[in-house]
């Protein structure tokens, strides 16, 4: 008998298979194949860790990070920790000829702190009242060095209480009432040590002068040339008030007004003024409030454009707080998005606000931030001495070449460089103004090998960035 040996055969079956369209393809006949993750490590924040996984094929596994704003993750598994919160990590493995793609599977790392930071408590005397009537009610106010919300408490409950969310006191009986302020703390920050604060409480029906206004507030008006005034608390002295009057330091600007909250107009940019506050009622003129500065709260974006990734531009998005009696910008922070990463692409956290310059146009501040706690972005040469806003000759990281890539610590900066007018925050920016913000990122997230990605103008440091990139607009907006 005639026999078909067996690799002819299973040709020929896979053959009439395929004619009588029931073929398989390699994708049909390569493996199935799964990812697991190792235990999960301790990740501290600005510390790394490494993360591990298989695939049952014995193929390499890739990560990447599914929560970029809290950390980085390297395609080999080193993880960054660049923020509190919890860290995403994704593995997968593509596949060969022989192995189809596995199913991503996720690892989720909690950031914490390798020990409680130390935080403490304190009551502003300007916001927080000193005494009230039975009856009536005051507000007090007091901060927590690590910006947690404080909770407050009555420790003579006979005689007042408190609001513990929002600092409200109620006149219960004359006498004297304390009061204490909470922290308990977080994740990063220890509890804080309590404080105290005391309140006279006056009988309902001795008159007297309007006490001191606490909690006074000032930002600017619907426009730079006029501010709002309130006031959180003011203690009547028993007789209706009057009027409040309004005192600009330095001294120039005078208004009374019937009621709280008030828009008062400076004549021009209100920017370098504080202002005082008085109530009036028919025993008299009441104690002066301390001085407010103007505060006010931004957000802020800035995009440079990039020719090489087009549509993908390089943007800058973050929040400050413009003290315009000082002039001074603080608190700027934010994320970079810098065009040459991943799409979606990922971003850099930027919270160290450690520039603040005069601007060559004598109109305002460059303003910039960064991602480590150091200026030091790029590497001292060409006269730079660590920071200065990098064309495309100083685009080299800082540490170069000594330093391998950077994946974090002291090596792999950015900065964002933002343009503030002082005077009048929110208008539009000259092109002299625009042509001197800048950006620079040096991190393992969005360099190519040693060079830094960075935006620049011919005009204001010699050359465009080291991709073409240069500054097309920026908007101010309150928040």
């Amino acid at each position: 008998m005639f026999r078909i040996p067996r690799l002819l055969l299973a040709t020929l079956l896979a053959a009439g298979l395929t004619a009588c369209g029931g073929g398989l393809s390699g994708a049909d006949l390569a493996e199935a194949q799964t990812v697991t993750f190792d235990a999960a490590p301790t990740l501290t924040l600005g510390g790394t860790a490494q993360v591990s996984a298989t695939a049952s094929s014995g193929l390499a596994v890739s990560f990447s990070s599914l929560s970029s704003t809290v950390c980085s993750v390297s395609t080999d598994g080193l993880v960054t920790a660049l923020a509190l919160g919890d860290c995403v990590v994704a593995a997968d493995q593509a596949g060969d000829a022989s192995h189809r793609s596995a199913p991503q599977v996720t690892q989720t790392l909690s950031v914490q702190v390798s020990s409680p930071l130390a935080q403490t408590l304190s009551f502003d005397p300007s916001s927080s009242a000193s005494s009230l009537r039975v009856g009536r009610s005051a507000r007090v106010a007091a901060s927590a060095s690590s910006g947690l919300a404080v909770a407050y408490r009555s420790l003579t409950p006979a005689v007042c209480s408190v609001g513990a969310g929002d600092g409200l006191v109620q006149g219960l009986a004359v006498g004297d009432c304390v009061l204490a302020a909470d922290q308990a703390g977080d994740d990063r920050y220890a509890a804080a040590a309590a404080v105290t604060w005391p309140v006279a409480v006056v009988s309902a029906d001795a008159l007297t002068v309007p006490g001191q206004p606490t909690g006074v507030s000032i930002t600017l008006g619907s426009t730079a040339q006029s501010v709002l005034v309130s006031a959180g608390s003011v203690d009547d002295g028993g007789s209706p008030i009057t009027g409040y009057t309004i005192v600009s330091v330095p001294s120039g600007i005078t208004v009374t007004v019937a009621s709280l909250p008030a828009t008062v107009a400076c004549g021009g940019s209100c920017a370098g003024h504080a202002f005082t506050v008085r109530a009036d009622n028919a025993q008299g003129q009441g104690a002066v409030s301390g001085t407010a500065h103007i505060l006010g709260d931004y957000n802020v974006v800035l995009t440079v454009y990039e020719p090489q990734t087009q549509p993908n531009n390089s943007i800058f998005t973050g929040r400050f707080t413009l003290d315009s009696t000082t002039r001074s910008v603080s608190g700027l922070s934010g994320s970079l998005t810098e065009s040459m990463t991943d799409n979606p692409m990922r971003t850099v956290g930027l919270s160290h606000q450690l520039v603040a310059l005069s601007d060559s146009t004598g109109t305002g501040l460059l303003v910039g931030s960064f991602a480590l706690a150091t200026t030091d972005t790029f590497v001292v040469a060409n006269g730079n001495a660590g920071w200065k806003p990098g064309p495309a000759s100083d685009a080299l990281y800082a540490g170069y070449p000594s330093a391998a890539n950077p994946a974090s610590g002291g090596t792999g900066n950015a900065y964002a460089l933002i343009f503030v007018n002082p005077d009048d925050p929110t208008a539009p920016l000259s092109i002299a103004q625009l042509q001197q913000t800048a950006y620079a990122d040096c991190t393992a997230l969005g360099m190519m090998g040693a060079i830094c990605m960075t935006g620049t103008t011919v005009a204001a440091y010699g050359s465009v960035g080291s991709m073409g990139g240069y500054p097309v607009s920026q908007l101010i907006t309150r928040r």
